[in-house]
């Protein structure tokens, strides 16, 4: 199995490069994440032990929480919470994510900064943007984002913020999608001039969009089915 896994990860880093090359970019700046909803401990260690992941992105605290236990200390990957992040499961968040993908509101921020502070330690972020306006979607609107980012900084010095994140519309139309990303890095660039502080990270573009979001400025992209192939929901 873990040569039918490399083989996908590889399969998808030469797409990954080819997507940064189109778009003039050096292929070593797109950090691929891979998703590991529903997936085993076994699976996401064999995608580890082929030595091309060291990021892995979580959607749920809960389902996280074994997995990242259970991980073997020798193998340094850093987790990612890239799913909605529910105010009475923070501190757990806190305790087991190097970085939450996911805050969409001022209110989530300032839990968790209380909560960081009172832990001693910063804690990274990205902001949540919902570029795509579907209102199945969390995260910060476009037009109040800036606002949020400006009031998270002035306001909430234990929250460092090292990203945006958004979702792409679940839509076949290239243009429409593209639109979304381009919101996104868009946003960045105004933000980074509001603030005077550089946002180092895009994370946007999954499984079926990834190469157009890496075209459109994505520095990361979140890889779950077509890594590991279709997922099976009655694992659990």
């Amino acid at each position: 199995m873990v040569g039918i896994l490399k083989d996908r990860i590889l399969s998808i880093k030469d797409r990954i490069s080819e997507s940064a090359r189109k778009s003039g970019r050096d292929p070593s700046d797109v950090i691929l994440v891979a998703v590991t909803k529903t997936r085993t401990l076994d699976e996401i260690l064999e995608a580890a032990h082929t030595g091309e992941i060291s990021v892995f992105g979580e959607n749920r605290v809960q389902e996280g929480e074994g997995k990242i236990i259970s991980w073997p200390r020798e193998l340094d990957v850093r987790w990612h919470l890239i799913g909605h992040l529910q105010r009475n499961k923070a501190r757990k968040a806190l305790d087991l994510f190097k970085c939450i993908q996911s805050v969409d509101s001022t209110r989530l921020a300032e839990l968790i900064n209380r909560m960081s502070e009172e832990r001693g330690i910063p804690m990274d972020i990205f902001l949540e943007i919902n570029t795509s306006g579907e209102a199945s979607k969390f995260g910060f609107l476009p037009m109040e984002a800036e606002s949020a980012c400006l009031e998270i900084l002035e306001k909430y010095p234990f929250l460092k913020i090292n990203g945006l994140m958004t979702i792409g519309p679940l839509s076949n139309d290239e243009m429409l999608v593209r639109s979304s990303f381009s919101q996104l890095r868009e946003l960045k660039e105004k933000l980074e001039i509001s603030s005077g502080r550089r946002i180092s990270e895009l994370s946007m573009g999954m499984s079926g969009d990834y190469e157009w979001a890496i075209e459109e400025g994505s520095t990361m992209v979140r890889i779950g089915s077509a890594l590991f192939g279709p997922r099976i929901y009655d694992r659990d």
